[in-house]
């Protein structure tokens, strides 16, 4: 981790954004799981500008979050198992034997999520959310604890390195911001405490985590002007102004699914526009979440700001294994036919139009509008217009090479291609070889995330204008 001349940690260090940034200033395959920050050891309080204000005026006493025994109770574990800590306040999470050879691919990660009662925790005046975390086992444990909102993106995290026995008390700061001065949650929306461990350590795996709690006194949190509210995703049937999850009928393997939102404005009556959206990797550093699920998706929600158009995120999918690839393509024939098959249920059930359709997505999933959208000519049909975020295809990552993408590139039967965050001098080729106008903004945000899209800024003001006109729709 970097430091000053005295040895001190700074404060990008301490943010992780040096370290998210300079895997996306690379362009590289580090943004998709192999990049390896420097390990962070053990920090009593991580303070950041977003998290500082607070601490200047003076710090509220600690106070145990509602409800945490139910939260421990509806637990969703990856990689761990729980037992009974040596108190009723403590919970301690097991390691898992290494899979077999007959099992899905160990992923890098496992984790423990403790959602958030109905209603929340009531975090809107709060600037932290921490627990204490002690490594009972036989191997150094890195570390990532992570305050998670309800829109798909949003994510605050703390971090650490705990040598064999050690404990640390990890706090989430609340208020923190990108670079650019963007907050990156609302804590009156926290839906999960999550707790991540990095790699695959070699020995036994035991952790307790204890005192979970919020402190510090803040403002009430106010929304940025112009910022775009995101539904959080839900179970029920899909209905105007609802995120829901949605399965292909007759679907076998209730581990796959994909992410259906209507617009509030949506009639039987009509086709609608349809924005398709593909999300990143699973991915775990401290300037970056993410969960490599349909649920990450909020382009498609800030294009559109829910009004207009319909919105549909797709899984990765692996068959094999009956649930979706977080990590990787998983297998790229069955996610193409698993794409025709729900996008044919979405325009026979709810409207879609195939005429009027645009493939999105950030990171792994820009790189898929071209690996996966334009595999085959029956995919490749389906698509009007394209939107990459950080990330295009030819990058190189995972079969993903230079070569293949302009074969690839020649099926395109769109209008147009719009970028966000994305080097012109790289990819212009490609859509040279695409035959279309292409458009390249800088979102100017500074990190390896999707926030951008969930406010007012001048890039995604363009981006809303070429979609509109794309499509041949208003917001009004």
């Amino acid at each position: 981790m970097a430091g000053n001349e005295r040895g001190e940690p700074t404060l990008a260090a301490l943010t992780g954004q040096a370290d998210a940034l300079r895997g996306f200033d690379a362009g590289g395959a580090e943004t998709f799981g192999f990049y390896r920050p420097a390990p962070m050891p053990c920090s009593r309080r991580r303070f950041t500008l977003g998290a500082f204000a607070w601490f200047a005026g003076g710090r509220a006493a600690a106070a145990p979050l509602a409800e945490w025994a139910r939260a421990v109770a509806t637990a969703e574990l990856r990689g761990l198992r729980r037992e009974p800590g040596p108190d009723a306040g403590t919970v301690r999470l097991v390691g898992l034997p290494a899979a077999g050879p007959d099992a899905p691919p160990t992923l890098s990660y496992a984790w423990a999520t403790f959602p958030a009662p109905p209603g929340g925790w009531e975090l809107s005046r709060r600037s932290l959310l921490g627990a204490t975390v002690t490594n009972r086992g036989a191997e150094p444990a890195e570390l990532l604890l992570w305050a998670v909102g309800a829109s798909g993106w949003d994510a605050v995290p703390a971090a650490a390195r705990l040598a064999p026995g050690e404990s640390c008390v990890l706090e989430c700061p609340l208020r923190e911001t990108f670079p650019d001065g963007t907050p990156k949650i609302d804590p009156g929306r926290v839906a999960a405490l999550e707790l991540i461990l990095r790699g695959r350590p070699r020995g036994p795996v035991a952790l307790e985590l204890s005192g979970v709690h919020a402190a510090g006194d803040a403002p009430a949190w106010v929304a940025p002007p112009g910022r775009v509210p995101v539904p959080e995703v839900t179970a029920g049937a899909p209905a105007p102004g609802r995120r829901v999850r949605v399965r292909l009928a007759g679907e076998r393997q209730p581990g796959l699914h994909a992410v259906l939102h209507l617009p509030v404005d949506w009639t039987p009556s009509r086709r609608w526009p349809l924005v398709v959206e593909y999300p990143g990797n699973l991915f775990h550093v401290p300037g970056c979440r993410s969960p490599g699920l349909p649920e990450q998706g909020v382009i498609g929600a800030g294009m559109t700001l829910g009004r207009g158009s319909i919105c549909l995120g797709l899984p990765f999918v692996d068959r094999r294994w009956g649930r979706i690839a977080e990590s990787g393509w998983g297998n790229p024939d069955e996610t193409v036919a698993y794409a025709l098959a729900m996008l044919a249920q979405v325009r026979d059930d709810w409207g879609a139009d195939p005429a009027n359709t645009v493939l999105t997505g950030f990171s792994r999933g820009a790189l898929a509008c071209g690996y996966i959208g334009l595999r085959d000519d029956r995919l490749a049909a389906w698509w009007k217009g394209f939107h990459a975020c950080q990330h295009y295809d030819g990058d190189g990552w995972n079969g993903a090479t230079w070569v293949g993408a302009m074969e690839r590139a020649r099926r395109f039967r769109g209008r147009s291609v719009f970028h966000t965050d994305n080097a012109a001098a790289k990819f212009q080729p490609l859509m040279d070889a695409m035959g279309v106008p292409a458009t390249f903004v800088q979102s100017g945000l500074g990190a390896h995330a999707t926030a951008m899209f969930l406010d007012n800024r001048v890039s995604t003001l363009q981006l809303r204008a070429w979609y509109l006109d794309l499509v041949g729709c208003s917001l009004s």
